[in-house]
Protein backbone atom coordinates (compact mmCIF):
# COMPACT_ATOMS: atom_id res chain seq x y z
CA UNK A 1 0.00 0.00 0.00
CA UNK A 2 1.44 3.27 -1.11
CA UNK A 3 1.96 5.96 1.87
CA UNK A 4 2.54 9.72 1.89
CA UNK A 5 6.39 10.39 3.17
CA UNK A 6 7.02 13.79 2.54
CA UNK A 7 5.34 17.10 1.08
CA UNK A 8 7.43 19.67 -0.28
CA UNK A 9 5.90 23.73 0.28
CA UNK A 10 6.86 26.16 -2.87
CA UNK A 11 6.39 29.71 -2.61
CA UNK A 12 6.95 31.09 -5.89
CA UNK A 13 7.56 34.30 -6.96
CA UNK A 14 7.14 34.79 -10.64
CA UNK A 15 6.00 37.92 -12.16
CA UNK A 16 2.95 39.77 -10.99
CA UNK A 17 2.39 35.88 -9.18
CA UNK A 18 2.73 34.22 -6.02
CA UNK A 19 1.62 30.59 -6.94
CA UNK A 20 1.91 28.07 -4.19
CA UNK A 21 2.71 25.38 -4.54
CA UNK A 22 2.16 21.14 -2.71
CA UNK A 23 4.58 17.91 -4.36
CA UNK A 24 3.27 14.96 -2.49
CA UNK A 25 5.78 12.12 -2.46
CA UNK A 26 4.68 8.52 -1.49
CA UNK A 27 7.40 5.65 -0.34
CA UNK A 28 6.93 4.30 -3.94
CA UNK A 29 8.18 6.78 -5.45
CA UNK A 30 4.72 8.24 -7.45
CA UNK A 31 4.33 11.78 -7.02
CA UNK A 32 1.47 14.50 -7.32
CA UNK A 33 1.41 18.03 -7.62
CA UNK A 34 -1.56 20.78 -6.55
CA UNK A 35 -1.91 24.38 -6.52
CA UNK A 36 -3.27 26.15 -3.60
CA UNK A 37 -5.15 29.44 -5.70
CA UNK A 38 -3.98 32.54 -4.07
CA UNK A 39 -1.45 33.44 -6.71
CA UNK A 40 -2.74 37.06 -6.67
CA UNK A 41 -3.72 39.45 -4.07
CA UNK A 42 -2.68 38.54 -0.39
CA UNK A 43 -2.26 35.27 1.43
CA UNK A 44 0.35 33.43 0.13
CA UNK A 45 2.41 32.76 2.62
CA UNK A 46 -0.65 32.09 5.31
CA UNK A 47 -2.19 29.07 2.11
CA UNK A 48 1.72 27.91 2.47
CA UNK A 49 1.74 27.71 6.02
CA UNK A 50 -1.94 25.94 5.72
CA UNK A 51 -0.76 23.59 3.61
CA UNK A 52 2.93 22.71 6.16
CA UNK A 53 0.25 22.18 8.87
CA UNK A 54 -1.80 19.91 7.42
CA UNK A 55 0.81 17.70 6.51
CA UNK A 56 2.12 17.66 9.40
CA UNK A 57 -0.97 16.12 11.06
CA UNK A 58 -2.60 14.59 8.93
CA UNK A 59 -0.98 13.92 5.82
CA UNK A 60 2.08 11.84 6.55
CA UNK A 61 1.62 8.32 6.33
CA UNK A 62 -1.53 7.79 5.08
CA UNK A 63 -2.85 6.41 2.02
CA UNK A 64 -2.67 8.84 -0.74
CA UNK A 65 -5.76 6.89 -2.59
CA UNK A 66 -8.05 7.61 0.45
CA UNK A 67 -8.70 11.15 -0.69
CA UNK A 68 -12.79 11.01 0.39
CA UNK A 69 -11.06 10.23 4.00
CA UNK A 70 -8.41 12.70 4.10
CA UNK A 71 -10.43 15.33 2.83
CA UNK A 72 -12.99 14.68 5.51
CA UNK A 73 -10.34 14.75 7.90
CA UNK A 74 -8.96 17.59 7.15
CA UNK A 75 -12.78 19.18 6.92
CA UNK A 76 -13.33 17.62 10.14
CA UNK A 77 -10.58 17.85 12.24
CA UNK A 78 -8.52 21.21 11.20
CA UNK A 79 -11.80 22.47 13.71
CA UNK A 80 -11.54 26.29 11.33
CA UNK A 81 -12.33 24.55 7.84
CA UNK A 82 -16.15 24.49 9.03
CA UNK A 83 -17.18 28.31 7.89
CA UNK A 84 -13.43 28.54 7.16
CA UNK A 85 -12.27 30.92 4.50
CA UNK A 86 -9.96 31.26 1.32
CA UNK A 87 -6.52 30.31 3.76
CA UNK A 88 -8.11 26.78 4.74
CA UNK A 89 -9.32 25.67 1.87
CA UNK A 90 -6.61 26.47 -0.72
CA UNK A 91 -4.95 24.78 1.88
CA UNK A 92 -6.74 21.66 1.63
CA UNK A 93 -7.72 21.92 -2.70
CA UNK A 94 -3.88 22.18 -3.29
CA UNK A 95 -3.35 18.53 -1.31
CA UNK A 96 -6.54 17.40 -2.80
CA UNK A 97 -5.50 17.95 -6.19
CA UNK A 98 -2.03 16.16 -5.33
CA UNK A 99 -3.48 13.38 -4.40
CA UNK A 100 -6.31 12.79 -7.10
CA UNK A 101 -2.56 13.55 -9.37
CA UNK A 102 -0.98 10.57 -7.71
CA UNK A 103 -3.68 8.33 -8.07
CA UNK A 104 -3.85 8.91 -11.67
CA UNK A 105 -0.21 7.83 -12.45
CA UNK A 106 -0.21 4.97 -10.01
CA UNK A 107 -3.38 3.53 -12.38
CA UNK A 108 -1.89 4.93 -15.62
CA UNK A 109 -4.71 7.25 -16.46
CA UNK A 110 -5.70 10.99 -16.38
CA UNK A 111 -7.77 12.00 -13.32
CA UNK A 112 -10.86 13.08 -15.64
CA UNK A 113 -11.22 8.91 -16.25
CA UNK A 114 -11.39 8.50 -12.48
CA UNK A 115 -14.03 10.97 -12.20
CA UNK A 116 -16.10 9.23 -14.91
CA UNK A 117 -14.51 9.75 -18.02
CA UNK A 118 -15.05 12.78 -20.61
CA UNK A 119 -18.19 15.03 -21.41
CA UNK A 120 -16.18 16.43 -24.25
CA UNK A 121 -12.40 16.49 -25.63
CA UNK A 122 -11.98 20.11 -25.57
CA UNK A 123 -12.89 23.53 -23.79
CA UNK A 124 -13.54 26.74 -25.10
CA UNK A 125 -12.08 29.24 -22.84
CA UNK A 126 -11.86 33.30 -22.51
CA UNK A 127 -9.29 35.17 -22.08
CA UNK A 128 -8.59 37.63 -19.42
CA UNK A 129 -6.34 40.17 -17.93
CA UNK A 130 -5.13 41.28 -21.45
CA UNK A 131 -6.77 44.69 -20.68
CA UNK A 132 -4.74 45.33 -17.36
CA UNK A 133 -3.38 48.98 -18.85
CA UNK A 134 -6.28 49.97 -20.55
CA UNK A 135 -7.74 53.32 -19.17
CA UNK A 136 -10.50 54.65 -21.78
CA UNK A 137 -12.97 53.08 -24.59
CA UNK A 138 -10.08 53.41 -27.37
CA UNK A 139 -7.47 51.95 -24.95
CA UNK A 140 -10.06 48.71 -24.30
CA UNK A 141 -10.89 48.26 -27.80
CA UNK A 142 -6.84 48.73 -28.57
CA UNK A 143 -5.86 45.97 -26.16
CA UNK A 144 -8.65 43.73 -27.55
CA UNK A 145 -6.69 43.40 -30.49
CA UNK A 146 -4.33 40.84 -29.63
CA UNK A 147 -6.64 38.25 -27.87
CA UNK A 148 -8.79 38.54 -31.11
CA UNK A 149 -6.22 37.93 -33.00
CA UNK A 150 -4.92 35.06 -31.08
CA UNK A 151 -8.40 33.47 -31.69
CA UNK A 152 -9.84 34.11 -28.99
CA UNK A 153 -14.15 34.69 -28.81
CA UNK A 154 -14.95 35.46 -25.53
CA UNK A 155 -13.15 38.30 -23.38
CA UNK A 156 -13.57 39.38 -19.98
CA UNK A 157 -12.56 42.72 -18.48
CA UNK A 158 -13.06 45.19 -15.79
CA UNK A 159 -14.78 47.99 -16.34
CA UNK A 160 -14.70 49.67 -13.07
CA UNK A 161 -11.07 49.14 -12.48
CA UNK A 162 -7.92 50.74 -13.38
CA UNK A 163 -4.25 50.40 -13.49
CA UNK A 164 -2.35 50.18 -10.65
CA UNK A 165 1.67 50.54 -10.01
CA UNK A 166 2.29 46.69 -10.06
CA UNK A 167 1.21 46.59 -13.61
CA UNK A 168 -2.28 45.01 -13.17
CA UNK A 169 -5.54 46.51 -11.81
CA UNK A 170 -7.41 47.80 -9.07
CA UNK A 171 -10.29 47.93 -8.28
CA UNK A 172 -12.94 50.31 -6.34
CA UNK A 173 -12.70 50.76 -3.14
CA UNK A 174 -15.42 52.75 -2.73
CA UNK A 175 -19.51 52.19 -3.26
CA UNK A 176 -20.55 54.88 -5.70
CA UNK A 177 -19.40 56.49 -9.01
CA UNK A 178 -19.57 59.92 -9.99
CA UNK A 179 -21.09 61.01 -13.57
CA UNK A 180 -17.54 60.88 -15.31
CA UNK A 181 -17.11 57.66 -14.18
CA UNK A 182 -20.32 55.96 -14.83
CA UNK A 183 -19.79 57.40 -18.36
CA UNK A 184 -16.40 55.55 -18.55
CA UNK A 185 -17.71 52.89 -17.33
CA UNK A 186 -20.26 51.84 -20.40
CA UNK A 187 -17.90 53.90 -22.41
CA UNK A 188 -14.95 51.22 -22.05
CA UNK A 189 -17.62 48.29 -22.89
CA UNK A 190 -19.28 50.11 -25.54
CA UNK A 191 -15.95 50.34 -27.12
CA UNK A 192 -15.25 46.85 -26.82
CA UNK A 193 -18.20 45.78 -28.15
CA UNK A 194 -17.85 48.28 -30.93
CA UNK A 195 -14.43 47.15 -31.72
CA UNK A 196 -15.31 43.27 -31.67
CA UNK A 197 -18.41 42.95 -33.37
CA UNK A 198 -21.52 41.14 -32.55
CA UNK A 199 -20.43 37.53 -32.52
CA UNK A 200 -17.10 37.84 -29.65
CA UNK A 201 -18.52 37.02 -26.33
CA UNK A 202 -18.15 39.81 -23.44
CA UNK A 203 -17.71 39.30 -19.73
CA UNK A 204 -17.88 42.21 -17.17
CA UNK A 205 -16.32 41.57 -13.89
CA UNK A 206 -17.51 44.20 -11.14
CA UNK A 207 -15.99 42.81 -8.39
CA UNK A 208 -19.21 43.85 -6.60
CA UNK A 209 -17.70 47.42 -6.49
CA UNK A 210 -20.77 49.27 -6.02
CA UNK A 211 -24.02 50.50 -4.06
CA UNK A 212 -26.92 47.50 -4.87
CA UNK A 213 -28.84 51.05 -6.62
CA UNK A 214 -26.03 52.05 -8.51
CA UNK A 215 -25.07 48.67 -9.90
CA UNK A 216 -28.90 47.87 -11.02
CA UNK A 217 -28.85 51.32 -13.17
CA UNK A 218 -25.31 51.07 -14.87
CA UNK A 219 -26.36 47.06 -15.29
CA UNK A 220 -29.01 48.05 -17.67
CA UNK A 221 -27.37 50.31 -19.26
CA UNK A 222 -25.24 47.42 -20.77
CA UNK A 223 -28.34 45.19 -21.59
CA UNK A 224 -27.88 46.51 -25.21
CA UNK A 225 -24.61 45.27 -25.56
CA UNK A 226 -24.99 41.68 -25.28
CA UNK A 227 -23.16 41.16 -22.43
CA UNK A 228 -22.63 37.04 -21.74
CA UNK A 229 -22.53 37.51 -17.77
CA UNK A 230 -21.76 40.27 -15.22
CA UNK A 231 -19.99 38.75 -12.00
CA UNK A 232 -20.42 39.69 -9.01
CA UNK A 233 -22.53 42.46 -9.44
CA UNK A 234 -22.80 42.15 -5.93
CA UNK A 235 -20.71 40.89 -2.48
CA UNK A 236 -21.35 37.42 -3.08
CA UNK A 237 -22.66 36.77 0.95
CA UNK A 238 -24.77 39.55 0.04
CA UNK A 239 -27.75 37.29 -0.91
CA UNK A 240 -30.75 40.29 -0.75
CA UNK A 241 -28.56 42.36 -2.98
CA UNK A 242 -28.04 39.35 -5.51
CA UNK A 243 -31.79 38.86 -5.54
CA UNK A 244 -32.64 42.26 -6.19
CA UNK A 245 -30.14 42.64 -8.82
CA UNK A 246 -30.92 39.78 -10.57
CA UNK A 247 -34.74 40.64 -10.82
CA UNK A 248 -34.10 44.22 -12.40
CA UNK A 249 -31.26 43.40 -14.82
CA UNK A 250 -31.38 41.52 -18.27
CA UNK A 251 -28.03 39.88 -17.84
CA UNK A 252 -26.71 36.62 -16.22
CA UNK A 253 -25.02 36.72 -13.44
CA UNK A 254 -22.19 34.73 -12.14
CA UNK A 255 -19.99 34.31 -9.20
CA UNK A 256 -18.27 31.61 -7.05
CA UNK A 257 -14.28 32.59 -6.55
CA UNK A 258 -14.92 33.58 -3.24
CA UNK A 259 -17.27 31.06 -2.08
CA UNK A 260 -15.90 27.39 -0.30
CA UNK A 261 -17.31 24.16 -0.76
CA UNK A 262 -20.42 22.72 -1.23
CA UNK A 263 -21.67 24.35 1.82
CA UNK A 264 -20.98 28.21 0.69
CA UNK A 265 -22.69 27.49 -2.52
CA UNK A 266 -25.72 25.91 -0.98
CA UNK A 267 -27.26 29.54 -0.11
CA UNK A 268 -26.34 30.80 -3.49
CA UNK A 269 -27.65 28.48 -5.34
CA UNK A 270 -31.43 28.49 -3.82
CA UNK A 271 -31.62 32.28 -4.44
CA UNK A 272 -31.74 31.01 -8.06
CA UNK A 273 -30.63 34.81 -8.57
CA UNK A 274 -27.60 33.72 -9.77
CA UNK A 275 -26.74 31.44 -13.87
CA UNK A 276 -23.24 30.44 -13.54
CA UNK A 277 -21.40 29.44 -10.83
CA UNK A 278 -17.61 29.72 -10.39
CA UNK A 279 -15.86 27.26 -8.43
CA UNK A 280 -12.07 27.96 -8.62
CA UNK A 281 -10.96 24.27 -7.56
CA UNK A 282 -7.67 25.73 -6.04
CA UNK A 283 -9.79 27.48 -3.10
CA UNK A 284 -12.98 25.83 -2.95
CA UNK A 285 -12.17 22.72 -1.84
CA UNK A 286 -10.60 21.08 -5.16
CA UNK A 287 -11.33 18.73 -7.81
CA UNK A 288 -14.26 16.44 -5.98
CA UNK A 289 -15.70 19.48 -4.70
CA UNK A 290 -16.07 21.26 -7.40
CA UNK A 291 -17.63 18.05 -9.48
CA UNK A 292 -20.29 17.76 -6.54
CA UNK A 293 -20.99 21.96 -6.19
CA UNK A 294 -21.36 21.21 -10.36
CA UNK A 295 -23.83 18.43 -9.66
CA UNK A 296 -25.73 21.04 -7.19
CA UNK A 297 -25.74 23.48 -9.72
CA UNK A 298 -27.06 21.74 -12.35
CA UNK A 299 -29.59 20.57 -10.50
CA UNK A 300 -30.53 24.05 -10.16
CA UNK A 301 -30.85 24.56 -13.81
CA UNK A 302 -27.03 26.67 -13.63
CA UNK A 303 -23.91 26.76 -15.77
CA UNK A 304 -20.41 25.97 -14.52
CA UNK A 305 -17.70 28.19 -15.76
CA UNK A 306 -14.75 27.66 -12.82
CA UNK A 307 -12.94 30.63 -11.80
CA UNK A 308 -9.00 30.69 -12.96
CA UNK A 309 -6.40 32.87 -11.80
CA UNK A 310 -3.42 30.93 -10.89
CA UNK A 311 0.15 28.96 -12.43
CA UNK A 312 -0.62 26.04 -15.01
CA UNK A 313 -0.54 23.64 -12.45
CA UNK A 314 -3.78 24.93 -11.35
CA UNK A 315 -4.78 25.25 -15.30
CA UNK A 316 -3.84 21.63 -15.54
CA UNK A 317 -6.06 20.65 -12.67
CA UNK A 318 -9.33 22.28 -13.59
CA UNK A 319 -9.68 20.47 -17.14
CA UNK A 320 -9.82 17.50 -15.53
CA UNK A 321 -13.51 18.49 -14.13
CA UNK A 322 -14.29 20.66 -17.14
CA UNK A 323 -14.21 18.01 -19.32
CA UNK A 324 -16.01 15.98 -16.93
CA UNK A 325 -19.38 17.52 -15.86
CA UNK A 326 -22.35 18.06 -18.29
CA UNK A 327 -22.80 21.76 -16.97
CA UNK A 328 -19.57 22.93 -18.14
CA UNK A 329 -19.82 26.29 -20.32
CA UNK A 330 -16.84 28.05 -20.54
CA UNK A 331 -13.06 28.45 -18.81
CA UNK A 332 -11.08 31.21 -17.66
CA UNK A 333 -7.74 31.58 -19.05
CA UNK A 334 -4.99 34.42 -18.35
CA UNK A 335 -2.52 33.91 -21.52
CA UNK A 336 -0.58 36.71 -21.00
CA UNK A 337 1.42 36.27 -17.42
CA UNK A 338 4.26 35.99 -19.54
CA UNK A 339 4.77 39.16 -20.72
CA UNK A 340 5.31 40.48 -16.77
CA UNK A 341 9.06 40.45 -15.65
CA UNK A 342 9.97 37.94 -13.48
CA UNK A 343 7.64 35.58 -15.02
CA UNK A 344 9.08 31.74 -13.82
CA UNK A 345 8.07 28.83 -16.06
CA UNK A 346 8.27 26.07 -13.75
CA UNK A 347 6.01 23.14 -15.51
CA UNK A 348 6.99 20.70 -17.82
CA UNK A 349 3.65 21.77 -19.79
CA UNK A 350 1.58 25.07 -20.27
CA UNK A 351 -1.56 24.58 -21.15
CA UNK A 352 -1.65 28.42 -21.69
CA UNK A 353 0.25 27.69 -25.18
CA UNK A 354 -1.84 24.53 -26.36
CA UNK A 355 -4.97 26.78 -26.65
CA UNK A 356 -6.01 27.27 -30.41
CA UNK A 357 -9.10 29.20 -31.50
CA UNK A 358 -10.46 29.80 -28.44
CA UNK A 359 -10.33 25.99 -27.48
CA UNK A 360 -7.95 23.76 -25.30
CA UNK A 361 -7.70 20.52 -25.94
CA UNK A 362 -8.06 18.26 -22.78
CA UNK A 363 -4.77 16.58 -21.90
CA UNK A 364 -4.62 12.65 -22.05
CA UNK A 365 -1.50 11.95 -19.65
CA UNK A 366 -1.74 10.36 -16.43
CA UNK A 367 -2.65 12.39 -13.46
CA UNK A 368 -3.26 15.94 -14.12
CA UNK A 369 -0.90 15.93 -16.64
CA UNK A 370 1.53 18.03 -15.74
CA UNK A 371 4.71 17.89 -13.94
CA UNK A 372 7.52 20.66 -11.59
CA UNK A 373 10.92 21.60 -13.51
CA UNK A 374 12.59 20.72 -10.35
CA UNK A 375 15.79 22.44 -11.32
CA UNK A 376 13.40 25.52 -11.49
CA UNK A 377 11.14 25.09 -8.43
CA UNK A 378 13.81 24.29 -6.13
CA UNK A 379 14.87 27.13 -5.26
CA UNK A 380 11.67 28.51 -3.84
CA UNK A 381 10.82 25.45 -1.30
CA UNK A 382 9.33 27.22 1.62
CA UNK A 383 8.73 23.85 3.82
CA UNK A 384 9.43 19.71 3.86
CA UNK A 385 7.30 17.32 5.66
CA UNK A 386 9.14 14.07 6.27
CA UNK A 387 7.87 10.99 7.55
Amino acid sequence: MLKISKVNVYLVESGRLRPVIVRIETDEGISGVGEAAIAYGLGSTAAAGMIKDLATRILIGKDPHAIEAIWSEMYDHSFWAKGGGAIVFAGISAIEQALWDIKGKALNVPVYQLLGGKVRDELRVYANGWSTQAVTGDDFARAAERPLKDGYTALKCYPLAFPDVAGTVRHPTRRALNKDETRLAYDRVKALRDFAGPDIDIMLDLSGALTTDETIRLCQRYEDLGIDFIEEPADPFDLGALKKISAKVNIPIALGERLHTRYGFRKVLQTHAVDTVQPDIGNTGGIMETKKIAAMAEAFNMRVAPHNCASPVCTAATQHVAANIANFSILEIYPYWSRYEGHLEFTDRVPEYEIKNGYLKVSDRPGLGIDLIEEKIDTYLWAEIKA
